[in-house]
């Protein structure tokens, strides 16, 4: 009987399903920034959120294939010669942004955490916690692969990280403490899946969880995010103008376009609620694609974890695919008022520059992992009789 062969290059995989989140958040977050104004400059063109979208997507393509053609293991501390690895610098960069951004950052709504570049009649920001988000997980990976064989030790090995850490999430919650806690957290699993003792992770919770509550209870806004979603009755106007907007989408939605709420009825509508215009317009059909999307992302990633042949790069992929689909999943949960109401954007859909641009190179060094870590391709299955 012939054999039967079935090859899947899930480098292929992610890519298809990469391009089809960004094509869909740009033909969404244009919808949602739909205004009864009618009217706009053109060379005031970068202060339109649905036009700048319109550059980061093709952008965003162009840095993720760029990206791709970097040999992962230039990331890597451990190889020679000296000066090699990129991760250093990108670390050091990341923290002294972090300092600047919090005396001389633009404050926007109540928060400092952009940095703002001026060019001409063009402003771009950035924020640099975005950059941090992405770069712990590399400097994470590059020091337990470089200190792998004393990794268990507590004093020599585990705080000096565990200072890193705890220096680049105090920079950060100052102004973003949901940022921050999810980098807590990623590095917490980093640090768990690259062979730390789970005493030692432990260790820091005696300081962590006080610190994190004063930064809860310290905060008007905060406290009140967490009553109004412990009492339904008092819900929070966007989670109830959200919950609203994906129980009138039906199954098919009401069509591209025709929704309600993005008129000034929804806060936050393009970046960090577009999920809900995709539930008003194109209805649960459309929820459900996206959705399958992301989980075909987390599938294709941990396949390319599981085939890379060197531990630093299946560590690298697994913190890149459990970065983006964790965020993903907090992003439908707070839209959904399954949790509460958080600023998290979700990847590749939500306006943003950075985030799509900075998960975009992520996505590059997973293609990376999948191309040079001979993990591109799923072993062949015969079939024989």
């Amino acid at each position: 009987m012939p054999v039967i062969e079935s090859k899947i290059r899930y480098d292929r995989v992610i890519e298809t399903v990469v391009l089809l989140l960004m094509a869909t958040g740009t033909v969404f977050v244009f919808s949602a920034g739909a205004t009864l104004k009618g009217d706009f400059e053109l060379n005031q063109f970068y202060n339109f959120t649905t036009l700048k979208q319109l550059v980061f997507f093709p952008l965003a393509v162009l840095v993720m294939y760029a990206v791709s053609r970097v040999d992962y293991r230039r990331f890597s501390i451990a190889q020679r010669p000296p000066g090699y690895s990129l991760t250093p610098y990108l670390s050091i960069i990341t923290v002294a942004l972090l300092v600047y951004v919090l005396f001389w950052g633009t404050e926007k709504n109540f928060s400092r955490r952009w940095i703002e570049i001026t060019l001409g009649s063009v402003s771009i920001s950035f924020q640099p916690s975005e950059l941090a988000k992405w770069v712990m997980i590399l400097f994470l990976v590059a020091y337990m692969e470089r200190y792998s064989d004393s990794i268990g030790r507590f004093w020599s090995r585990f705080v000096p990280v565990c200072l890193v850490v705890g220096f680049v999430v105090g920079l950060i919650v100052i102004e973003d403490f949901g940022t921050a806690a999810f980098i807590a957290m990623m590095s917490f699993i980093m640090l768990l899946l690259g062979g730390a003792k789970l005493w030692h992770l432990l260790s820091p919770f005696p300081v962590v969880l006080p610190a994190f509550a004063y930064a809860i209870i310290s905060s008007p806004t905060r406290i009140n995010r967490i009553k109004d979603f412990l009492e339904p009755g008092n819900m929070a106007y966007q989670a109830r103008q959200s919950l609203i907007a994906i129980s009138t989408g039906g199954l098919l939605g009401k069509g591209l376009g025709r929704g309600v709420v993005k008129y000034g009825h929804l806060p936050e509508d393009t970046t960090d609620f577009i999920f809900s215009i995709i539930a008003e317009e194109m209805g649960l059909a459309a929820c459900a694609f996206v959705i399958l999307l992301f989980i075909i992302f987390a599938v294709a990633g941990v396949a390319i974890a599981m085939r890379c042949r060197d531990r630093f790069g299946r560590l690298v992929a697994a913190g890149i695919v459990m970065a983006i689909t964790i965020q993903a999943a907090v992003n439908i949960g707070v839209v959904t008022v399954v949790l509460p109401t958080k600023g998290i954007p979700l990847p590749f859909i939500s306006a943003g520059g950075t985030s799509m641009l900075l998960t975009s190179a992520a996505v590059g060094i997973l293609l990376s992992i999948a191309r040079n870590g001979n993990a591109g391709f799923q072993p062949a299955v015969s079939l024989e009789t």
